[in-house]
């Protein structure tokens, strides 16, 4: 159903587009520049898809979303997070869950990372439901852990760790 591959100059357009809508946006950090500029995707596809583990996901030769897992530093070194977002049009069909599905067994086996977590809004219940599907746990709640746009939200930790 999905490919999870690289991320490629033809995605740019579909890249800004998919950035600009309000709704997949509305739970992704505030780290993604509002409006989403053609330049940005191109920074994205040469430069910032580069640092960690990043995947654009692809559905019938069409990029809909992406997912990735980004490494801690010095001693969180073992640990990485996991972010991912999905076009739209694309939602409620299955396909974080099955990019998520895919990208946890990647990470263990070809890295040495030990845990994998993902911080969710509140809000964002969907998502909680996807990686729970995927075996990842609620470990925590940081109350009012995460300010955007005005509103302050619980921060949700989900966590899954390698086994051996």
């Amino acid at each position: 159903m999905i490919t999870l591959r690289e991320f490629k100059e033809e995605d740019t357009a579909l890249l800004t587009h998919i950035l600009n809508e309000p709704e997949v946006v509305k739970y992704l950090s505030s780290k993604i520049p509002k409006p989403y500029t053609l330049q940005d995707a191109q920074w994205w596809i040469s430069t910032g898809s580069k640092c960690g583990i990043v995947k654009a996901i692809e559905c019938n030769g069409t990029l809909i979303g992406c997912i990735g897992a980004d490494r801690g530093e010095f001693e969180y070194q073992r640990s990485a997070e996991i972010g991912y977002w999905i076009a739209k049009d694309y939602w409620r069909q299955g396909i974080a869950t099955q990019a998520i599905c895919e990208l946890i067994p990647l990470i263990f086996i070809t890295t040495d990372i030990v845990r994998l977590f993902a911080s969710v809004f509140s809000e964002n219940t969907a998502s909680m439901r996807v990686l729970d599907k995927c075996g990842l746990k609620l470990e925590a709640i940081h109350k009012k852990a995460i300010y955007k746009d005005g509103k302050f939200y619980d921060n949700h930790l989900f966590s899954i760790l390698k086994t051996e």
